[in-house]
């Protein structure tokens, strides 16, 4: 607790692939905001993360590199809580798979003007509006990668493919 996130990376775990720079860090498991490469520079603490935007969650911190696709790694998030949601209620049951859906378009080139909009929105209409927190928790990695990564959501829909090559 406290440990510079940096530190963590480049110190206690060696850094990343080939020494590639980092693009994004997830600092607390997959339900938290990411944190650009600019912000990474943060205690590893509660109050910390929390004023950079994100949370600490359960401090399982996930690191990407320039030349990963962040639209990818949202798709895999998506498609993990669309199918964690158990049905039981009507905004997550609903929004987490259309939150896949759209993502899954966009990443496969059939992505439409507007989807990173429509994203925000139905993001926004999950949170705070489920039983329990998987609604939450599938909403925020979605509002935190389309806001800190449009440039690479609008190139996708732009280019009608991954940029990346994915």
């Amino acid at each position: 607790m406290g440990t510079n996130l940096k530190t963590l990376i480049y110190e206690f775990a060696g850094g990343t692939i080939e020494d590639r720079p980092i693009l994004g860090v997830i600092p607390g498991g997959s339900s938290t905001p990411v944190l650009t490469a600019g912000e990474i520079d943060v205690a590893m603490d509660f109050n910390s993360v929390r004023a950079r935007g994100s949370m600490l969650g359960s401090a399982a911190t996930i690191v990407f590199t320039e030349g990963t696709c962040p639209v990818a790694v949202l798709l895999r998030i998506a498609r993990f809580y669309a199918h964690e949601s158990c049905g039981q209620c009507t905004p997550c049951r609903e929004g987490t798979g259309w939150l896949e859906r759209i993502v899954e378009s966009i990443e496969h080139g059939s992505g439409r003007p507007g989807d990173c909009d429509l994203l925000l929105s139905a993001a926004g209409q999950i949170t705070g509006n489920t039983i329990c927190a998987l609604g939450d928790a599938a909403a925020m990695p979605v509002q935190s990668f389309v806001t800190k990564f449009r440039d690479d959501f609008e190139r996708h829909i732009a280019l009608g493919r991954c940029p990346h090559g994915n």
